[in-house]
């Protein structure tokens, strides 16, 4: 076991990480859903640029915008289709396991915090047998308001004695990420070569991957605290 690097100013006490192409790869499964979903409305379907340039809100949050008073149904749809490709489409992302056992067996408290469906995100969490590592797992509609609010932070601490702060870090993959830990007063840390829309100068801790962020907490290279 390698424990925390002593010489971070502030360790985390806790982190909390985004799921949706940060921990998984779920583009392919969520942009053929949509997809689908939209030819059914009769609306113009996503090319793949498109869809990864969108913000990556909750669909409470966009549904009305683009279905507008069908969006009920469009969800309703998008996720019988979501249902059935899902589990057998779910891609781990490089370093995810490894980056997930190492803050596990520092003693760091984990949680996700997602704008993914929570009934889904659960049961995405529990497939990839990572019940065990997360204290709390807090998807779209579980607090009163989604990411970039503060609200899903707040309910993915709430058991852990452990204030919203820079003892905090939120790992994620895009702006939604970053603006959400800034408004929890969180550290935003980015992980992979994800260009954001915004600069937020030097406020984002930046790791090309995972095994870079495990040699920025501790390390497994010699010479370096262990």
């Amino acid at each position: 076991m390698y424990a925390l690097k002593q010489s971070i100013a502030s360790p985390p006490k806790a982190v909390l990480f985004d799921w949706d192409n940060t921990l998984v790869d779920t583009w392919p499964i969520v942009h053929d859903a949509l997809n689908h979903t939209l030819v059914t409305f009769g609306l113009k379907p996503y090319t793949l640029e498109e869809f990864r340039n969108r913000p990556q809100t909750s669909h409470r949050q966009t549904f009305p915008l683009i279905f507008g008073d069908q969006w009920a149904q469009a969800e309703k749809i998008y996720y019988s289709l979501y249902a059935g490709i899902h589990k057998k489409m779910l891609k781990i992302l490089p370093g995810a396991q490894e980056i997930l056992e190492f803050l596990y067996e520092n003693g760091v408290y984990l949680a996700v915090v997602s704008n993914k469906n929570g009934p889904f995100l659960r049961r995405e969490v529990e497939y990839l047998g990572w019940k065990d590592y997360f204290k709390c797992v807090v998807g779209s509609t579980d607090s009163a308001h989604d990411k970039p609010s503060i609200w899903p932070v707040r309910c993915a601490l709430k058991e852990s004695g452990i204030e919203p702060g820079h003892n905090v870090w939120l790992v994620g993959d895009s702006d939604i990420d970053v603006e959400c830990a800034l408004n929890s007063k969180c550290v935003p840390v980015v992980v992979g070569n994800h260009p954001l829309q915004k600069d937020y100068g030097d406020t984002v801790l930046h790791a090309k991957d995972f095994h870079t962020l495990i040699n920025i907490l501790g390390t497994k290279n010699p010479g370096i605290v262990k």
